[in-house]
């Protein structure tokens, strides 16, 4: 949230202390001073996952929002419309709150039972993906519709195995956690900062 962290990070930078902004951000991060940002770009990786929705010959797919208003989960969501829209096909936002699982499967039940012609569905975290499979298989839809997630848990990587989930996006987490101390020692050691204040991309 750029908006609620712009004046910590510009006082850090203007105090001379190097930052580093991670995960999500990136459009943000130069203008407020920080050296790089490493993680992934959203909207290319929400385009991503909707050129494989696309090519497993997906048509409508749901885009299930857990933050509806968050930058990064907004960029997600319009770069699967985007892909999508290039094959010819569609999407919808379905807004969900994760704070309440069963609510969040509801939503998603409900839409699926009320549009027939979703065929895929992207949900934007791990959180988001439990409820969206439980609705899938309290709808009967898990054979018709092909769905991806964003990021990777035990279950997620169960779930593709499985064959009940066509894909997860990875970010690789850890990396932008550790990348960036890396970066700093090296920054301190020898003033020079790798990517040129560009995105230090760690996925999708």
């Amino acid at each position: 949230d750029p908006g609620a962290l712009s004046g910590a990070i510009r006082a850090a930078t203007e105090a001379g202390i190097p930052v580093i902004s991670i995960n999500s951000g990136a459009a943000a991060s130069r203008e407020l001073g920080a050296l790089a940002h490493v993680g992934q770009t959203e909207y290319e990786a929400g385009f991503a996952g909707g050129e494989r929705l696309a090519r497993a010959g997906v048509h409508h797919a749901l885009c299930i929002n857990h933050e509806v208003g968050n930058s990064a989960q907004d960029q997600r969501c319009r770069g699967l419309t985007d892909a999508l829209a290039q094959s010819g096909g569609t999407a919808t936002v379905l807004g969900v709150d994760l704070a309440d699982p069963v609510d969040a499967q509801q939503r998603i039940t409900n839409a699926l039972r009320a549009d027939a012609s979703i065929d895929g569905m992207l949900a934007l975290g791990p959180n988001g993906a439990e409820p969206a499979l439980a609705a899938l298989r309290a709808t009967g839809r898990a054979d018709s519709v092909a769905f991806g997630t964003f990021d990777l848990t035990t279950r997620v990587l169960e779930a593709v195995r499985d064959g009940e989930m066509l894909f997860a996006i990875d970010q690789q987490q850890y990396l932008q956690g550790y990348l960036p101390v890396v970066l700093l020692v090296k920054y301190l050691e020898t003033g020079t900062m790798p990517g040129g204040g560009q995105v230090i991309r760690t996925g999708p």
